[in-house]
């Protein structure tokens, strides 16, 4: 049994429409003619499809089925047509996207995987960068999007849009140390031994930054590269660790502390870059994509007493 394709298109273009002269006309058909392949359809079906009344028409128990079907054959088929007709036109530059080491953890990937999946002609390169650089790297159309924090960005005059919240907490072992408490001063978690971040990661620089040449003696009993490496050795209770709070897993046991420093309270901003019209349209699509894993993200961590004692973002 073979079913014509456009047969298939019209048919749910039918049931869409509610009446074959709709579907007719959304496949740009006349009337008998698309009457005559729905009867076409059905003798091949050897069942009724459609039933016919005064006000339209609907689907019989075997029409939606066969639409249920159809619409996995369409959807296959495009992405058959996709997949061979990317060898018979010249690919596209991938678009450029950064983001510092808090974005690539969690919210980049997420993005990626959502986009790539429903685009499979568009290329992406994602690499970290800190803020000053990133917005350098989009002004110069080095970049076609980018993930920086509100407190560094502003120097290049670009374009951008919140994204979320990016602030900083204390975590460590569930019932160790930090049990009872939802907020402490980053001098009092420093009192503790830290794991922490290499020192030239993105979050390492932006801490000391802001803790200056006044920062407490800390002892870092490992560094890493990862921030999901850092996240495990802190549950395991190796040591405390100073993360953001948008890329703690929901799911994992941990103790979740506000730092109370103002410095702490940070944002996300996308930012956009100089590019062509032949990528702008490409990155919005990106850009989309990276604003619904930001509201996806879990960042509110919610912990016993965090209504009372959470600080106020700079803004607000």
């Amino acid at each position: 049994m073979r079913y014509d394709l456009d047969d298939l298109r019209l048919f749910l273009h039918i049931l869409t429409e509610g009446s074959i002269t709709g579907g007719a006309r959304r496949m740009h058909l006349s009337l008998p003619s698309a009457s005559g392949r729905v009867r076409s359809l059905e003798h091949q079906a050897g069942v009724a499809l459609l039933v016919r009344g005064r006000r339209g028409v609907r689907p019989t128990p075997a029409g939606t089925t066969l639409a249920r079907h159809a619409r996995d054959v369409l959807d296959r088929t495009a992405r058959l047509e996709s997949a061979v007709a990317s060898y018979t036109r010249p690919p596209a530059a991938p678009l450029i996207l950064l983001g510092g080491g808090s974005a690539m953890h969690r919210l980049v990937p997420q993005a990626l995987i959502s986009f790539l999946r429903a685009h499979p002609d568009a290329d992406v390169t994602a690499a970290e960068s800190r803020t000053p650089q990133t917005e350098r790297k989009l002004a110069d159309g080095e970049a076609d999007l980018g993930i920086v924090l509100d407190d560094e960005a502003g120097g290049f005059g670009l374009r951008t849009e919140p994204l979320g919240d990016d602030s900083l907490v204390v975590i460590g072992q569930a019932g160790g140390i930090l049990a009872g408490r939802t907020a402490l001063p980053y001098h009092e978690a420093a009192e503790h031994p830290l794991v922490g971040l290499e020192p030239d990661s993105s979050l390492r620089r932006w801490i000391e930054k802001h803790l200056g040449p006044h920062a407490p003696a800390v002892r870092y009993r490992t560094t890493v590269t990862n921030l999901g490496v850092l996240i495990s050795l802190a549950a395991a209770g190796v040591g405390l660790a100073v993360v953001p709070r948008r890329a703690i897993d929901p799911r994992q046991s941990l103790e979740v502390c506000e730092l109370q420093e103002r410095w702490a309270r940070r944002r996300h901003l996308l930012a956009w870059g100089v590019t062509n019209h032949a990528t702008s349209a490409a990155a919005e699509t990106l850009a989309e994509h990276l604003r619904q894993a930001s509201r996806s993200e879990p960042s509110d961590r919610h912990t016993p007493g965090d209504d009372l004692r959470r600080l106020p973002f700079r803004d607000e």
